[in-house]
């Protein structure tokens, strides 16, 4: 089984803990991440560009110059796309570009980007993150000692000073155990995440 450090909250080393050999030891699935990547990214898309054509563009309802006899081009409508202010031909319509990924594949993606972390040993493993307020300055103070200004910090339940803390910090988010994807662990250079949370993930995925 994998081990690393286990922290305080001031980065003082406490001791080690073991890590799921079949979470955080994995192999790595590069097709499943870059899978699960496209997925994630193609499911924020709003889809909601739109452009109109030639029958929904306003007039042009009459035939510009009759048909025969004037030397010029033949044309039924100045809506036609053409013509300036005319329709748009093959644009863009509303549409969902949403498209699911299977549950296998998805237990594939997550073991191998929590693998990614341990391997290049951007894993931080923290025994908790009780903090009395919520100050971004002190909560930066932490990562500072981490040395993790880019960070995703997850928490196996809800920590409002933590999650007030982090929200104004650039290159910094924080998540729980159930929202974790694999997207944000790719993104962000360290993975802070609570000793509570390791449990919670080895509980799912293991």
């Amino acid at each position: 089984m994998p081990k690393t450090t286990l922290y305080d909250i001031n980065a003082n080393q406490i001791g080690e803990i073991e890590l799921n050999d079949n979470v955080f030891g994995a192999q790595i699935n590069e097709n499943a991440l870059h899978t699960m990547v496209v997925n994630y990214l193609a499911n924020q898309r709003q889809g909601t560009q739109s452009t109109k054509t030639r029958t929904e563009v306003s007039g042009g309802g009459r035939k510009p110059w009759r048909q025969k006899g004037t030397g010029r081009a033949r044309q039924g409508s100045i809506r036609a796309p053409q013509w300036t202010g005319g329709g748009v031909a093959l644009g863009p319509k509303p549409r969902s570009y949403r498209f699911s990924v299977n549950k296998k594949l998805r237990r594939v993606a997550m073991k191998s980007a929590l693998t990614s972390k341990v391997v290049e040993n951007n894993i931080i493993v923290v025994e908790n993150l009780d903090m009395q307020s919520y100050k971004t300055k002190e909560f930066a103070d932490i990562l500072a000692k981490f040395n993790a200004e880019n960070a995703l910090v997850v928490t196996a339940e809800k920590n409002e000073n933590v999650v007030r803390s982090s929200r104004n910090i650039p290159g910094v988010k924080s998540t729980l155990v159930t929202t974790l994807n694999v997207y944000d662990i790719l993104k962000y250079n360290k993975f802070i995440v609570t000793k509570d949370a390791v449990a919670k993930i080895e509980e799912v995925y293991a």
